[in-house]
């Protein structure tokens, strides 16, 4: 995998989400992965800031809404992700947008 540089020049953790869309949803079946320095079983992984996982490079199938992150010891803590539990959302590709980007947005309930 890869990881983007951070305007420094420093590798960065960043959580992956399957499928690629944001905000996630529950039902979409999200798996998130987390990429960085070091190996995948050293990562830890955190839900609304406190700790889910033991040490592993996959939690599973996210089962519950809430905030994550994940952890790994040579670029540090990945951004959140949000999953949401909701009904009908308004969803944007899952990654980095500029302002002239064109974009496909997805409504679904």
């Amino acid at each position: 995998g890869w990881c983007p540089l951070s305007p420094a020049g420093a590798q960065t953790t960043q959580l992956l989400v399957e499928p690629p869309w944001t905000p996630a949803v529950l039902w979409d079946k999200v798996t998130l992965t987390c990429q960085g320095l070091g190996t995948s079983g050293d990562t830890r992984w955190y839900k609304n800031r406190e700790h889910w996982w033991k040490k592993g490079p996959v939690p599973g199938l996210v089962t519950e809404s809430g905030t994550y992150t994940c952890d790994r010891p040579g670029t540090g803590l990945s951004p959140p992700v949000r999953i949401l539990n909701e009904r009908l959302v308004l969803q944007v590709p899952a990654r980095a947008l500029l302002e002239w980007d064109t974009v496909t947005l997805r409504c679904r309930g």
